[in-house]
């Protein structure tokens, strides 16, 4: 089974099993969390984490995202997946995953710059500096889009960023 469709079977899991939490427009930790254990789920041989912000011991660095460190500092801007499936203390990076409820979903302000700092070009980032092999962004249907949403849609709201 190709990786999307795993991503895609945790993903319609969340529809199901969570909807009242996009019903709501919870906030998005709420979701993701939810989103990260049925992932756990279709990936055992490995690990799953939320916001994990280490490579190795030390912090992750991404030098091709292209914002000088002390900006990043001062904007408060995350450099870490919402959700990666890996193996810790290993450079063995499978999956890094963003994801954002459906009001939130911006498209890259910058795409031909390297001083954007969208969850799109961080994916690509993480890509390059962490070789992860394979970086989705995913969207999350909440409030009346949630009502109005159709699995025919489904690949509409799971991108994988190369």
């Amino acid at each position: 089974m190709e990786v999307k469709e795993h991503i895609l079977r945790a993903y319609r899991h969340v529809l199901a099993k969570d909807a009242h939490l996009l019903k709501v427009d919870a906030n998005e930790r709420s979701i993701t969390h939810r989103f990260a254990i049925y992932i756990e789920h279709e990936f055992p041989e490995f690990n799953v984490d939320c916001e994990y912000n280490r490579k190795g011991l030390d912090v992750k660095r991404l030098p091709s995202f292209g914002i000088d460190p002390r900006t990043i500092e001062r904007l408060g801007i995350n450099l870490y997946p919402d959700i990666i499936v890996h193996h810790r203390g290993t450079d063995n990076n499978f999956v890094a995953i963003e994801a954002k409820p459906s009001p939130k979903n911006a498209p890259c302000k910058k795409p031909q710059e390297r001083e954007c700092d969208c969850d799109r070009c961080k994916l690509r980032a993480y890509r390059a500096d962490l070789k992860y092999q394979h970086t989705f962004y995913v969207v999350f249907p909440v409030e009346t889009e949630f009502e109005k949403f159709t699995d025919a849609r489904l690949n509409d709201y799971i991108t994988e960023i190369r």
